[in-house]
């Protein structure tokens, strides 16, 4: 555990924390010495010649300063390394999920990165502060306890000898047990924390269609079984924390008889055996508390095995010298690509180019493809087979850096942060100035927005934009990418959430793009797709077909078909019935 430990923290950070454990071990072992050196103190007091307890008792006392120097200074420097530690990992992890690929975010993982960043590193900070200490005192201290028994009688330090390897064996299977059940746990309790989120998320889908029951008993199951889950923790483990309680006691009991029987028999003197009695008796509470210690040591262990799988999670590689792309030409070259090892590809041969001062359409029936285009060509995975290229230059060899600077993408989910809807889209660049802002925001139909908003540019959007309705989002994410100024420019159903006025206006802003950018638009809308100066369209991972818009309708093929089904779609409406 504690090797997992050090290794969450890094190499650069685990020196003042292998500092603090040793100074725990070396507090610990001190303490042993002080309780040791109660034996000759209490004989010497019990027995014929009291005045003998005076050099003991001055070594006693000797010790017993150095380990109160000892002991604060271990305190002091334990409670730093704690604090050092709660930073140091939210530091690691954050410098780490920054360079994890954006394919990396999916749903699942936003309970579950919550969660190692908060109960994780709080489990993990607890360790060298309240876990470790009192659990190095109940092993150690009884351990050097025992080596200076055999000075005195080598028959009760043996006998307590005996007792360890059964008190280590319960103790294990304590901890095992706690470990096994709490991972579960963990694994059940990232379920509802996922579930919490979704069920505040989809609040406005819920109950515009009446749902609220159904989304709160999937909330229900969840909960309860992490309550489930919780009371087979607590089951399992009571009874194997009790049972090493139970053999702490039996062993102390066996001892304590044992010592009597050789008092009574003449073979160990009456005071020494009453001191060395004492000082079993001291290590029955510790010892019988270091299962629950342990305990919390093995929790502490799950969360920093989760820490670690995050730390463990590999970015995608970047290149040693990025090379920068010699242009804005997009092309797909055998492009092959699958979300998982062993599932079907979502892409399959895909090749297409999209030439610098177009705009390309790339149109296809729901889960042909499309998104996944566009979250290649943004490297958020990399292509199974095939390769990616910008400029002529594999996305690969570009570099992470370098590639956000020469492609912008708007999906259709947008995410807004907390902030003024100018902060918002000075996200592209902060050093924007107010006309800079006009002027994306009349480009992409956010002056409107504006207008209507008493704050305008100063009004806060809430947390992920909650304050503005979809159409609204959109705009400022679009308003977000013009700032960019990206030579490479994706809008993945951009327009989906706008009315036709605005439509209208952001197919303009695209043709306007395209004029001396690649612009690449992923759309259902004929309007959209009529726009374009070529149509990819994308059928079942492949490219069907590829060619100018009004070929392909000539054509009469996978496109035409598409393109007059969604136009007889468009002209649909609903009515009363006659009576």
């Amino acid at each position: 555990m504690i090797r997992s430990f050090l290794r969450a923290l890094g190499p650069e950070r685990s020196g003042p924390v292998r500092a603090s454990l040793a100074l725990t071990a070396l507090v610990s072992a001190v303490q042993g010495v002080v309780f040791a050196l109660l034996v000759p103190v209490l004989a010497a007091l019990l027995g014929p010649t009291p005045s003998a307890a005076v050099p003991w008792t001055l070594l006693l006392l000797s010790v017993t300063a150095l380990y109160a120097l000892l002991r604060a200074a271990g305190l002091f420097l334990n409670f730093r390394v704690g604090g050092s530690i709660s930073r140091a990992l939210h530091h690691r992890l954050g410098d780490h999920v920054v360079r994890l690929p954006l394919g990396w975010f999916t749903g699942a993982r936003v309970g579950e990165l919550s969660r190692v960043a908060t109960d994780g590193v709080s489990r993990a900070t607890n360790v060298p502060v309240h876990i470790y200490p009192p659990l190095v005192d109940a092993v150690v201290t009884p351990l050097v306890a025992v080596l200076a028994l055999s000075l005195w009688d080598w028959r009760v330090a043996l006998a307590c000898a005996a007792c360890a390897p059964v008190l280590w064996a319960v103790f294990s299977l304590a901890g095992r047990a706690v470990g096994r059940n709490d991972a579960a746990r963990d694994a059940v309790t990232d379920e509802a924390a996922g579930r919490v989120l979704e069920y505040a998320r989809a609040q406005t889908v819920l109950r515009a269609f009446g749902g609220v029951e159904r989304g709160h008993a999937r909330l229900d199951a969840a909960l309860a079984a992490e309550h489930a889950a919780s009371r087979r923790l607590l089951l399992r483990a009571v009874p194997a924390l009790l049972g090493y309680s139970f053999a702490v006691r039996l062993s102390f009991g066996l001892v304590l008889v044992y010592a009597v029987l050789l008092a009574l028999g003449g073979t160990l003197d009456a005071p020494l055996a009453v001191a060395l009695l004492v000082l079993v008796a001291r290590f029955v509470q510790p010892l019988a508390g270091a299962a629950d210690q342990g305990a919390a040591l093995r929790m502490a262990g799950n969360g920093l095995g989760r820490i670690n799988a995050v730390l463990d999670a590999r970015p995608l590689p970047e290149p040693e010298t990025p090379v920068p792309p010699r242009g804005a030409e997009v092309e797909f070259d055998g492009v092959r690509f699958g979300y998982t090892d062993d599932g079907p590809p979502v892409l399959d041969g895909v090749s297409f180019r999209a030439e610098p001062g177009t705009l390309t359409a790339l149109v296809g029936p729901s889960g042909s493809g499309k998104t996944t285009v566009a979250r290649l060509l943004a490297r958020f995975h990399d292509a199974d087979v095939g390769s990616v290229r910008i400029g002529g230059v594999d996305v690969r060899s570009i570099g992470s850096e370098v590639l956000a600077e020469h492609v912008s993408v708007v999906f259709q989910d947008v995410y807004l942060f907390d902030a003024s809807i100018a902060d918002n889209v000075r996200l592209a660049d902060p050093g924007a100035a107010q006309e800079d802002l006009d002027r994306v925001a009349a480009a992409s139909g956010l002056d409107s927005v504006l207008a209507a908003l008493p704050d305008g540019w100063d009004t806060r959007v809430g947390e992920g934009g909650t304050a503005l309705s979809g159409g609204q989002k959109q705009r400022v994410s679009i308003a977000r990418a013009l700032l960019k100024d990206a030579p490479v420019i994706v809008l993945d159903e951009a327009s989906a959430a706008l009315d036709a006025e605005n439509e209208a206006l952001v197919t303009a802003t695209a043709r306007t793009l395209s004029r001396d950018r690649t612009v690449l638009v992923i759309a259902h809308r004929p309007a959209t797709v009529a726009a374009a100066d070529r149509v990819v369209f994308l059928d079942g991972g492949r490219v069907a077909e590829q060619g100018r818009p009004g070929e392909l309708l000539a054509h009469g093929g996978r496109h035409a078909e598409f393109v007059r089904a969604r136009e007889r779609a468009e002209g649909w409406r609903l009515s009363a019935e006659p009576a």
